[in-house]
This record gives structure tokens, sequence and C-alpha cells, in this order.
């Protein structure tokens, strides 16, 4: 597991044995995960992301564009 990016309003992890991120908005309390071809598309997209600006209004606001697929509620256990 690989802590990607953290601010006060997303958190993104790679699982890479899984190939997979995981995407939190913790404004929302939602999360979505992504594997395979969709992970793979959205690291490149990522990577280019925080290349063009790594500030975190930046990022947040790239990251704000997967609002409709981060739409799995977050539960504490």
């Amino acid at each position: 597991m690989n802590i990607v990016y953290n601010s006060d309003n997303y958190y993104v992890v790679e699982y890479p044995q899984q190939r997979g991120f995981e995407v939190v908005d913790k404004q929302a309390s939602r999360g979505t995960y992504f594997q395979g071809d969709v992970a793979r598309k959205f690291r490149h997209s990522m990577i280019g992301a925080i290349g063009d600006d790594p500030s975190p209004d930046h990022v947040d606001e790239f990251l704000s564009d997967f609002g409709a697929l981060i739409n799995f509620p977050m539960v504490v256990h």
C-alpha cells in the first residue's frame, strides 16, 4: 500500500500488488476502488495532473472530476 495523495479533501492509495487505487472524498465520506485497466489509466492521468501542477488545489480539482464514480459510503469498523 502506497499513499499517493492526501489533502483536506481527498485521499488516494495505491495497492501495487492488486494493481488498484482507492480514492476517498473525505468531505462526502465516500470512496471508490479502481483496478486493472481502469487503475492503469487513472495512474497515468494522476501522474499527468501532478506533473502539470502539484498544488493541492489543482490535484483536488482533478480528483473532483471523478465525483460520479466516488459513490461508495465510507464505513468505519
